[in-house]
């Protein structure tokens, strides 16, 4: 089998630098993207595999990776959407969107809108890393997408993870007769730097004794890596949420199929007005 291009986000670190030595190992071709231009480089180094930085807090470096990606990959046969975490109190981007929203959510749904031309033609598998967090802290409000009238740090978070599973079934129910196979999955606790930066309480299990419990990153790596190399719609489905490469059940409310058309449609709406501004900013400088 000829070698696949692996874009994987989140690469840096943790379950994403995981899978990307595990798919090198194999003989793929992987192409490593974070934020942090000196750890995401030493990833790429180790590996031999390309690499692009990349802040997913601001819309604009997410729009110039997805350019740099289509102009050096015609063919992108996996996209691994796994840039996230829990954030602090909240704040806003530049973008003036909610930093959990974003970073988790509203970012990964720009870069797969962006290259979804190369994603059609590539046939190519969109995985997407949610969490059990959509079902313990969601409470989902699709007018309150920024958390501005009630925000909890665990809140944003298990929002913004059941966006991961609603994104991944929206996107099946739009691209998937044009060739495009996706699924969202939990990882399981996994022992890595995640919930470094945040207040969530849920960060202290990661600093205590209780990490000795935790997954390995490879173990944690270990459903993405699957969802890869297994081929959909025979060993597992398209649009599905899973975990431990099983069929997990999520939120209810990641089956209402309304709601899932309906954050797509706010998602197109926040990054075009994001785009809008730009231009005026272009206009204006000139």
């Amino acid at each position: 089998m000829p070698e696949r291009t692996i874009v994987i986000t989140g690469a840096s670190d943790g379950i994403g630098a995981s899978a990307a030595r595990t798919f090198a190992r194999q003989g793929e071709r992987v192409v490593v993207v974070g934020r942090s231009a000196q750890k995401t480089e030493a990833i790429a180094n180790e590996i031999g595999a390309d690499f692009f930085v990349s802040d997913f807090a601001d819309l604009a470096q997410v729009r110039t990776l997805a350019a740099q990606l289509k102009e050096k990959y015609p063919r992108i046969d996996v996209l691994a959407n796994n840039a996230g975490g829990i954030m602090g109190p909240r704040e806003l981007t530049v973008d003036g969107h909610e930093k959990t929203f974003q970073v988790n959510h509203l970012a990964p749904f720009l870069l797969t809108t962006e290259l979804i031309e190369v994603l059609t033609a590539s046939q190519a598998t969109v995985i997407n890393t949610s969490s059990v967090a959509n079902s313990v802290f969601a409470k989902f409000d699709i007018d309150d997408l920024d958390e501005a009238t009630s925000y909890s740090t665990n809140r944003a978070y298990g929002n913004a993870k059941l966006a991961n599973i609603l994104f991944t079934t929206e996107l099946h129910n739009r691209y998937n007769t044009e060739g495009i196979s996706t699924a969202a999955f939990h990882p399981g606790g996994v022992a890595t730097n995640f919930a470094a930066e945040s207040t969530s309480p849920m960060r202290l299990a990661y600093k205590s004794f209780l990490k000795r419990f935790m997954l390995t990153p490879d173990q944690g790596a270990d459903t993405l890596v699957w969802l890869a190399n297994a081929t959909p719609g025979h060993d597992w489905i398209s649009g599905a949420y899973y975990a431990k490469r099983t069929l997990s059940k999520a939120n209810r409310q990641a089956y209402d199929a309304g709601l899932a058309k309906a954050l797509w449609q706010r998602s197109e709406a926040m990054v075009a007005q994001g785009l809008d501004k730009l231009d005026q900013g272009s206009d204006h400088g000139a």
